[in-house]
C-alpha cells in the first residue's frame, strides 16, 4: 500500500496571480498536500483541501472560482499548524510548506507576495517536537538494490545518526525489523512486504563514483575511504538519502554525523516474524506498554530511551563488545553513591541531539538553545559524579563530556530563565545586550504612555468605559461602547474608523503618532533580538561536533544507569556470554509478564540447559500452562543478554547466538491471501532454510492448523531436520505427545513437560517445567475453564475416552514410521483414515451423566438427587417392577 496522496487538481490556465503560485508550488511537489501560506492560515486548494478535510475532520469550504468552478478551500491556522501537521503525517501524507517570503507591511506594489515552498514534511525527515516520539528515532532509510547485493544506508534528520550496510537479499526484511524506517527510498521493483506502505516516491540512482565523490565533498574529506570500508552499492544509498533529505529542505542540510559502515557481522539477526512475536520494540496491537523494552526501561532521557531501544533492536554477537557494555553497568552496581549523582544530573539532560539539528536546520527557536545550555550543565555535573578508574564505555562518555565551557557561559548569561518557546516573548535576558535594552525601554515606555492617555481620554470626553487598544490593521484606537459613541463623534478631533455591533472605534492624531513610535521601537526591539539570537545559534553550530559527541554520551550513560537499576535489587543478573555453544538459564523469568504480574501473584521462575548434549528441548504439556511464556522468556533473555544488559534470572551462561527464530502463535494474513496454517509454514521454511549450529529457535504448536496426521508428520520431520540438518539449539512446545519417542533416536533432544496437578476433579497448573513428556493435553479441561457448556464439555469427555482408548493405532509401527529410516528412497506408509463421528461410540446420556458428577463436591441432598437422575435415564425394562415405586410415595 502506498502512501495515500491528493486528488488530481485542475489546469492552471486562467488562474489568479495568487492562484497561479499555488499551481507552481502543486507543479513541483504533485504526491504532496501545498500548505499555502496566505496570512495567519496555511490555506489548501482543490483535491489537497478535500483529502486534508476528509483526514483532520475540518470544514471543507470554497473561496473564488478557476475555470468557471468554485475553488474547494480548507486551512488550518499558522500557530496550530504542528498538530494538524502531526495528524497528516501519522496518516502517511507528504505536506509541502509553501511560506510567504516578503513582509506584507514592507512590501510595495500590486502584485502578490512572493511565496515558495522552503520545506516538504515527510514521514522520515521530521525535526518539531510535536511529531516526533521522544524514545524512538525517526529513520529515513534508501535501498540500492543490484544482484544479489542491496545497499541500505539509514539517518535520522532529528539527531543526525547516519549508518550503512551492505546487505545479502534475503537479509532484507531482517534489516527491514532491525531499523524500523519511518520511510523508505526504494525502487518499485524492490519489494518491501509489511513496510510497503512506508515507501517513497522512487527516487533516481546516482553511479558510485560520483556518489563517492559527492559524499566525501558533503563531509569536507578528500575521499569517502576516511570514514570506513564503503561498498559502491552504499555510497550509492548514502547519497539517494543525503539527496533527498536536501530536496524536502530546501536545499538545505541537517547536521549529520559523518556516514559509519556497520559491515555484516556484529548483530544478532531476527526476522520481523521474531520481531512481531516477541514484541520488543512494539506489540502486536501496536503499543508500546507490554513490550520487552518497556519492561525494562529505566532511562531518564529521551536520548538514553532512543539508545536503549537501538540495543535492543539490534543486540551484538561479539562477547568482547558485549562485556563492555556490562562492565558501563556493573561499575554503577558497585558505586551506588556515583549512580545516584548521575541519575540527578541526567534528570536535568535535555534532547541536545533534536535541539541541534533543529538549529541547523534554521528551524530552531529559543527553548533549543535552553536545551544545549541546561545539556551542557548536565555534562559537568555528571562528570564530576564519574570518578576512580572507570570501565572503557564510562571513561570514553566521561571524556566527552567537558566542552565549550564558553558557550555553556555565554548561553547561561543570553537566555532568560524560565526561556519562553517564541523569540518574541522575551527569550534573551536583560542587561546581556545594551542595544536590545535600549531598544526594550523605549518600547515599554511606549507602551506605560498608552495606559496613561487612557485615563486622560476618559477624563477628557466623559466616558469611563473606552480603552484604547491596539489594531492589526488599524493600530492603536479607541474602543467605546455603543452608548457613548454619539459623544465622542461630536468632537473634532477624534475621526471614527470602524463601527462595531456592540461599539465603535475611533483614532485621533495623537494616537497615529504615539502607534508609530511604539511600532518602530518595538521592530527595532525585534530586529535587535534576531541578531542575538542568530550569534547564539551560530555560536552554538560552530561547536555542533562537541556538542552532539556530548549528548551521545549522556545518553549511553543513561543506559548504563538503566541498567543499574534494572539489576540494582538483585533479581536480575548479569549473564556470562560466551563465544561457545553454552545455553544455561537458572530460574529464569519473563520479563513482561513479570512486570504485568507484578504485585498480585508472583511468576514462577524455570530452568533452561541446551547445553551441546541436550540442545533440543522438546516441550510437552496443556493449553494455559506456559508453554508458550517459556519459549518467549528464553529468546527475551537472549536479546537481553547479548544487548549487553541485566537479564532476569539467578544465572545464565549464554554461547552467543547468531540468528533467533520465535515461532510462537501465529495469525492469519488475510490481505495476502495467507491461512494461518499457511503463515505457520512459511515461519517454519524460514527457519529450516536458515538456522545453523550458532542459532536458537522456539517453536510452537508445529501442525497444529491442519489434520491430526498431517500436523504430526509435520512436526516429526520438521523436528528431525532442527536436530539432524541445522543443528541448531532448539525449544520445541507440542501436543503431539508421539514425539517424546524419539528420544532415543535424536540423540541431543530432552523431553521435558509443563507440571499439572489433578486435585478434586480440578487441575492445577503449576507452571513449572520438569525433566520428561506430559501423558495427556488436558483440552476438555481447560475448555470447561473457558465456559464452553457442559454438555458440550461432557460430549468432548465421552468422544475423548473413545479416541484414548484407540490411541495405541497411531503409534503402531504400522500407522507411523515413528523408528524408519528418513531416506528419500523410503516409501510412505498409507496413513490410516482418521476417525470420524460415524465409527466413534453413539452419544450414552448415562455414562455422560456419571462422568459429570463430582462425588467429593455433593451434599447429601445433591447426591440423593443425582441419584433419582442416574436411575431415570436407565432403559424402563432394566428397572425391576418391584423398584418402579417411588420411595418418597
Amino acid at each position: 500500500m502506498a502512501m495515500p496522496g491528493p486528488a488530481r487538481s485542475p489546469a492552471a490556465e486562467g488562474a489568479t496571480p495568487a492562484m497561479a503560485q499555488w499551481f507552481a508550488a502543486k507543479a513541483d511537489h504533485p504526491d504532496a498536500l501545498v500548505f499555502f501560506r496566505m496570512g495567519d492560515f496555511y490555506e489548501l486548494f482543490f483535491g489537497d483541501a478535500e483529502a486534508a478535510a476528509a483526514a483532520l475532520d475540518i470544514a471543507l469550504t470554497k473561496r473564488g472560482e478557476h475555470a468557471g468552478e468554485p475553488i474547494p478551500m480548507c486551512g488550518v491556522p499558522v500557530h496550530a499548524a504542528e498538530s494538524y501537521l502531526a495528524r497528516l503525517i501519522r496518516r502517511g501524507f507528504r505536506v509541502a510548506v509553501a511560506e510567504q517570503m516578503e513582509d506584507p507591511k514592507t512590501r510595495t506594489g500590486k502584485t502578490p507576495i512572493r511565496r515558495e515552498v522552503v520545506r516538504l514534511i515527510t514521514p522520515g525527515t521530521l525535526t518539531e517536537e510535536a511529531l516526533l516520539e521522544p524514545g524512538r528515532p525517526n529513520l529515513l532509510l534508501a535501498l540500492v538494490p543490484t544482484e544479489g547485493r542491496i545497499g541500505a544506508a539509514w539517518l535520522d534528520v532529528s539527531t543526525g545518526a547516519f549508518e550503512t550496510q551492505a546487505l545479502h537479499a534475503d537479509a532484507l526484511p531482517a534489516a527491514l525489523g532491525r531499523i524500523d524506517p519511518a520511510e523508505i527510498l526504494a525502487p518499485a521493483v524492490l519489494p518491501l512486504g509489511e513496510w510497503e506502505g512506508r515507501r517513497a516516491p522512487e527516487q533516481r540512482a546516482t553511479p558510485a563514483a560520483v556518489a563517492r565523490r559527492r559524499l566525501a565533498e558533503t563531509f569536507h574529506a578528500a575521499s569517502l575511504d576516511a570514514f570506513g570500508n564503503f561498498s559502491d552499492v552504499e555510497a550509492v544509498a548514502a547519497l539517494q538519502a543525503l539527496d533527498y533529505v536536501r530536496a524536502t529542505q530546501a536545499g538545505k542540510l541537517p547536521l549529520l554525523s559523518r556516514p559509519a559502515p556497520l559491515g555484516e557481522a556484529g548483530r544478532l539477526e531476527l526476522d520481523g516474524a521474531t520481531r512481531a512475536s516477541l514484541e520488543i520494540l512494539r506489540a502486536r496491537d501496536g503499543g508500546t506498554t507490554h513490550t520487552l523494552v518497556a519492561a525494562v526501561q529505566r532511562t531518564l532521557t529521551a536520548a538514553g530511551a532512543r539508545l536503549l531501544a537501538e540495543w535492543l533492536a539490534a543486540p551484538l554477537t561479539d562477547p568482547a563488545a558485549i562485556g563492555a557494555r556490562q562492565e558501563s553497568w556493573a561499575w554503577l552496581l558497585v558505586n551506588p553513591a556515583a549512580a545516584t549523582a548521575l541519575r540527578a544530573a541526567l534528570r536535568r539532560a535535555p534532547d541536545m541531539a533534536r535541539a541541534l539539528a533543529r538549529l541547523s536546520l534554521g528551524r530552531g527557536g529559543p527553548r533549543d538553545l535552553g536545551a544545549l545550555r541546561d545539556g551542557l550543565a548536565a555534562a559537568a555535573e555528571a562528570e564530576a559524579a564519574l570518578e576512580g578508574t572507570l570501565p572503557a564505555l564510562l571513561a570514553e562518555a566521561r571524556a566527552a563530556l567537558p566542552v565549550a565551557p564558553a558557550l555553556r557561559a555565554e548561553l547561561n548569561a543570553a537566555l532568560a530563565e524560565p526561556v519562553p518557546a517564541r523569540l518574541e516573548d522575551g527569550a534573551i535576558a536583560t542587561g546581556f545586550d545594551a542595544e536590545l535594552d535600549a531598544e526594550r525601554s523605549l518600547r515599554d515606555d511606549s507602551r506605560r504612555v498608552v495606559a496613561t492617555l487612557q485615563l486622560d481620554y476618559a477624563q477628557k470626553y466623559g466616558v469611563a468605559s473606552l480603552k484604547i487598544r491596539h489594531h492589526a490593521q488599524l493600530g492603536y484606537v479607541i474602543e467605546a461602547p455603543a452608548a457613548a459613541v454619539e459623544k465622542l463623534r461630536a468632537h473634532p478631533d477624534l475621526t471614527l474608523r470602524q463601527g462595531m455591533a456592540n461599539g465603535a472605534r475611533f483614532s485621533s492624531p495623537e494616537l497615529s503618532d504615539l502607534d508609530r513610535r511604539i511600532t518602530e521601537a518595538a521592530d527595532r526591539a525585534a530586529v535587535r533580538e534576531r541578531a542575538v539570537f542568530a550569534h547564539l545559534v551560530t555560536a552554538a553550530l560552530h561547536e555542533s561536533e562537541v556538542l552532539a559527541g556530548c549528548a551521545a554520551a549522556l545518553a549511553l550513560l543513561d543506559v548504563a544507569q538503566s541498567a543499574a537499576a534494572l539489576a540494582a535489587p538483585g533479581t536480575w543478573c548479569r549473564p556470562e556470554v560466551t563465544d561457545t555453544a553454552a545455553f544455561q538459564v537458572t530460574a529464569g523469568r519473563h520479563p513482561v509478564v513479570e512486570a504485568a504480574l507484578a504485585g498480585t501473584i508472583a511468576f514462577v521462575p524455570n530452568d533452561c540447559d541446551l547445553s551441546p548434549g541436550r540442545r533440543v528441548l522438546l516441550l510437552t504439556g496443556p493449553n494455559m500452562a506456559g508453554k508458550s511464556t517459556y519459549l518467549r522468556q528464553n529468546a527475551l533473555i537472549v536479546v537481553l543478554a547479548q544487548a549487553g544488559l541485566p537479564v532476569p534470572a539467578t544465572a545464565a551462561r549464554i554461547g552467543v547466538v547468531d540468528r533467533l527464530f520465535s515461532r510462537v502463535g501465529a495469525s492469519d494474513d488475510l490481505a495476502r491471501g495467507r491461512s494461518t496454517f499457511m503463515v505457520e509454514m512459511t515461519e517454519t521454511a524460514a527457519i529450516l532454510h536458515q538456522a545453523g549450529p550458532r542459532s536458537l529457535a522456539v517453536i510452537d504448536e508445529i501442525g497444529r492448523g491442519t489434520a491430526t496426521l498431517d500436523g504430526l508428520a509435520i512436526a516429526w520431520a520438521v523436528l528431525e531436520a532442527l536436530h539432524n540438518a541445522a543443528r541448531c539449539r532448539v525449544i520445541f512446545a507440542t501436543h503431539f505427545h508421539e514425539l517424546a519417542r524419539l528420544e532415543g533416536e535424536l540423540a541431543h533432544l530432552a523431553p521435558y513437560s509443563m507440571r499439572v496437578k489433578e486435585w478434586k476433579g480440578e487441575v492445577v497448573f503449576l507452571h513449572e517445567v520438569a525433566a520428561g513428556a506430559a501423558g495427556r493435553s488436558w483440552g476438555v479441561h481447560v475448555a470447561r475453564l473457558a465456559g464452553v457448556p457442559a454438555p458440550v464439555v461432557r460430549r468432548a469427555g465421552t468422544l475423548l475416552a473413545a479416541l484414548e482408548r484407540r490411541a495405541g493405532d497411531l503409534t503402531d509401527a504400522g500407522a507411523l514410521p515413528l523408528f524408519a529410516a528418513a531416506t528419500p528412497a523410503a516409501a510412505e506408509p498409507e496413513p490410516r483414515p482418521p476417525a470420524t463421528p460415524e465409527t466413534l461410540p453413539p452419544a450414552d446420556p448415562l455414562r455422560e451423566e456419571l462422568a459429570a458428577i463430582d462425588p467429593d463436591c455433593l451434599t447429601p441432598r445433591e447426591a440423593l438427587e443425582a441419584l433419582y437422575r442416574l436411575r431415570a435415564l436407565l432403559p424402563p425394562d432394566s428397572v425391576p417392577v418391584t423398584a418402579r415405586i417411588d420411595p418418597v410415595q
